[in-house]
């Protein structure tokens, strides 16, 4: 089949080269005889208009066009894309109907010398010529190579009519979803690329897709939130009347009481929460978010949020349209009631403006500076000064109607800092900077000079400052890791706060404990097969078993490698724990002790996972192969038995059958595998694995899950999946912020689901704890975790 293949494609070559007569003609994707046949060509679930050949360059790259150069780059950018989603079509089809043009033959040869059938050779020559004028020479070779390796490991055959059928179906008709009844498979395409999903028998015969899905009778209500912003923001950690301590993370806005251990949460944002608030009659609360995108791609516009902490309800909203990029700055006015409301946003200029937030109307805005812009805060007594400082700056502004005035700090003879970190004010009104050179300055009131100096009052930056009551003044942060207490800038005591292991100074102050959690990209949990505990390991080395009821991590460990995937053993007695290197190593959950150390290539270990039984470990790596390791001595010895080779794209997600002797695998590009894990041989007759019973349902491709998918999906908006020990509901992680509940299982087209939000951005993981009665889910970038109880 590959030869003849070959044949056809050197022919078609050989003839393109006589027809152009020595000219070169280079044609656009776009502009392919399939997309000038139909009037367009399909590119997954999008259709592109057939435009003509032209020879005249695009205006819209010329000195007179009106596009400016970020929209012409946009566009090309744009066009790009286009052409890599058809080229990627393109291969797909190709592969696809190659491979059932190879059982055609394969079943014929029995039936005719020759093999060859002319509507065939139509056929493929149809696609040589679309592929030829869509892909370089060192493409169409590595498809040619992928052919050849599919058509050997394919031996499945079926009819000549289905299949030929079929692949002129898939080629006039860019279908999402389709039904092969005769076979037994559902087929879902993703950015064009078939995937093919097999049915359990005993659905085969009543299974369509035209049946609906119902949601499921359980709610999730978020219950608790591990951790705290604190890696890029400041002054946002605060002690209420009511004994609450308020912060954020992620989208969420928590009110914390520590005595009752006890939280409450707003969840009145959409996206990542960068600055905080509370108005002096410490009821009411701005918070300041960024903006985000929905998952239809709409803007979602950064704005401030006034709510009431009672009520949790929203009282207002400010600046909807007004503020570019993130609103990173927000304060209350004091000496006049707390009528002003100024904020900083994140736009070049980052434009410092002043609110009345009870009529939501703006009374001054102005540019504040070119460089970042850390802290604004209105002046104790005088509702028309504000202090903003950042980068290499600090500014005194007044207002006078609606026009703010600026005084830039002058340091004069006194070191310049990096960074101006904080402000503070004193009980006389002197406001109070620490910088990041670790020193304290003094700026008499009303003026925009020091008046005194407290010079390496620590070792590295002074991420914050407070002036209690009693005037005694509090700093804290830098590398020496110490809060100190001075009186008349005097030095009155210290201590240390935190360890080592935390890797990050303190960067606030409250008469709290700190707020444990991650600090970089998290994408590793699961879940204890038998007590209310998970684990969770991210980017920052950390790995922290935690305890669903205390809320607190049992214990934390510090590895050498950024971790990415994390796995208990069914005694529960040890873990798996992957990295970004390629290595992985197990813990002894009790003692958090080193057991066993392991290198499979040296990319991301996306997954580990122990059989049911506990006798194998599955490692799931990025350089496309699974390694199996058989596991003895419960959990404390491992030696490798099987590799699973024949993927061509890194491995995503696996779960294990119920019996633990065959695994089946997802890849980046859309493929579902199955394989024996006695020794990584990969399963081809799906008879074989059509109605197994799976462990797990984790894949996020796969008959029984793939209604989570929407309208449009690329195949990347789904990140984990899971479904509960019952059966009865099946939790996805998206690309939006987003946990979804379906009912499980999960087989009918756009799937109903209860919607939550807390996260921001890309939800990495989700799973279900060993009793069904919380859920577990982690943020990527907001390093968040979220535990949902389900109702």
């Amino acid at each position: 089949m590959v030869s003849h293949v070959d044949d056809i494609i050197s022919a078609t070559e050989q003839n393109e080269s006589k027809q152009c007569s020595g000219k070169q003609s280079l044609l656009p994707v776009d502009e392919s005889p399939l997309a000038h046949g139909s009037g367009e060509l399909f590119r997954g679930s999008h259709a592109v208009p057939s435009r003509p050949v032209s020879s005249r360059p695009d205006d819209t790259v010329s000195a007179s066009s009106n596009m400016d150069m970020e929209d012409r780059v946009s566009h090309l950018e744009q066009r790009l894309q286009l052409q890599e989603d058809e080229i990627q079509l393109l291969k797909a089809a190709l592969a696809d109907a190659l491979r059932r043009l190879g059982y055609c033959e394969e079943a014929a040869q029995g039936q005719q010398a020759g093999g060859g059938h002319p509507g065939r050779r139509t056929l493929i020559l149809v696609f040589v010529f679309v592929l030829r004028k869509s892909m370089s020479t060192e493409r169409l070779t590595l498809v040619r190579r992928e052919m050849a390796a599919e058509s050997r490991s394919r031996t499945t055959s079926s009819s000549n009519s289905s299949c030929l059928c079929l692949c002129v179906k898939t080629i006039q008709s860019p279908l999402r979803l389709a039904v092969c009844a005769e076979d037994g498979y559902v087929r879902m395409f993703l950015r064009g690329r078939p995937v093919t999903m097999h049915v359990p028998s005993q659905q085969r015969d009543g299974y369509s897709l035209d049946l609906k899905a119902a949601l499921p009778d359980h709610k999730l209500k978020l219950q608790w939130v591990y951790g705290y912003r604190g890696r890029d923001c400041r002054s946002n950690l605060y002690l209420l009347p009511t004994g609450e301590i308020v912060y954020f993370n992620a989208s969420v806005v928590v009110l914390y009481n520590t005595e009752e251990q006890h939280q409450r949460h707003y969840l009145g944002h959409n996206d990542d929460v960068k600055c905080l608030s509370v108005h002096p009659d410490m009821v009411t609360i701005a918070t300041g978010q960024v903006a985000g995108n929905s998952k239809d791609g709409k803007l979602l516009a950064p704005h401030v949020r006034v709510w009431d902490s009672v009520s949790l309800n929203t009282l207002h909203v400010i600046g909807m349209g007004v503020f570019d990029r993130a609103v990173t700055c927000v304060a209350f006015s004091k000496s006049n009631g707390g009528s002003f409301l100024c904020a900083v946003d994140d736009a070049n200029d980052h434009i410092l403006s002043v609110w009345n937030w009870q009529k939501e109307k703006q009374l001054a805005d102005v540019k504040c500076s070119n460089e970042s812009v850390l802290a604004a805060v209105f002046h104790p007594t005088d509702a028309n000064l504000i202090v903003t400082c950042g980068k290499s700056h600090i500014n005194f502004w007044t207002m006078e109607g609606n026009t703010l005035t600026k005084r830039q700090g002058l340091f004069e003879k006194h070191e310049k800092p990096k960074y101006v970190l904080c402000v503070a004010f004193s009980e006389d009104g002197d406001a109070i900077t620490g910088d990041s050179s670790g020193n304290i300055y003094v700026w008499a009131k009303g003026g925009n000079r020091i008046s005194q100096v407290v010079s390496g009052a620590h070792e590295g930056g002074i991420f914050s400052i407070c002036v209690l009551k009693n005037g005694t003044m509090v700093s804290g942060g830098g590398k020496d890791r110490k809060v100190v207490l001075w009186d008349k800038y005097r030095k009155q005591s210290e201590m240390e706060v935190g360890d080592s292991r935390t890797r990050r100074p303190p960067r606030c102050r409250s008469d709290a404990d700190a707020l444990q959690g991650h600090t970089d990209e998290l994408w590793g949990l699961d879940v204890h097969p038998s007590l209310e505990q998970f684990v969770t390991c991210a980017q920052d080395k950390q790995v922290h078993l935690w305890d669903t009821s205390s809320h607190q991590p049992l214990w934390s460990k510090t590895i050498e490698d950024p971790g990415r995937s994390a796995g208990f053993h069914p005694s529960g007695a040890v873990l798996a724990v992957g990295t970004m290197t390629g290595r992985w190593l197990v813990l002894d959950t009790d003692t958090r002790d080193l057991v066993s150390m392991h290198t499979d290539g040296n990319e991301i270990i996306s997954n580990v996972k122990y059989s049911p039984d506990g006798n194998f470990l599955a490692v799931a790596s990025h350089d496309n192969f699974v390694y199996i390791y058989a596991v003895t001595e419960s959990g404390r010895k491992y030696s490798r038995v099987g590799k699973c080779t024949g993927h061509s794209s890194f491995v995503t997600h696996l779960d294990w059958s119920v019996c633990s002797q065959y695994l089946v695998t997802n890849s980046g590009d859309y493929e579902i595998l199955f394989w024996e894990a006695s020794n990584g041989k990969h399963v081809t007759n799906m008879d074989t694995v059509r109605n197994l019973e799976w462990a797990t349902s984790t894949c996020t491709l796969g008959f029984s899950t793939f209604g989570i998918w929407p309208d449009g999906a690329d195949g990347t908006d789904i990140n984990a999946v899971c479904r509960s020990h019952d059966g009865a509901l099946l939790a996805s992680a998206d690309d939006f912020g987003k946990v979804h509940l379906f009912s499980f299982p999960c087989s009918q087209p756009r799937a109903p689901s209860h919607e939550y939000g807390g996260h921001s951005s890309h939800v990495t993981n989700v799973a279900f704890l060993h009793d069904n009665s919380r859920l577990i889910s982690t943020g990527g970038k907001d390093t968040s975790i979220l535990q949902w109880v389900v109702a």
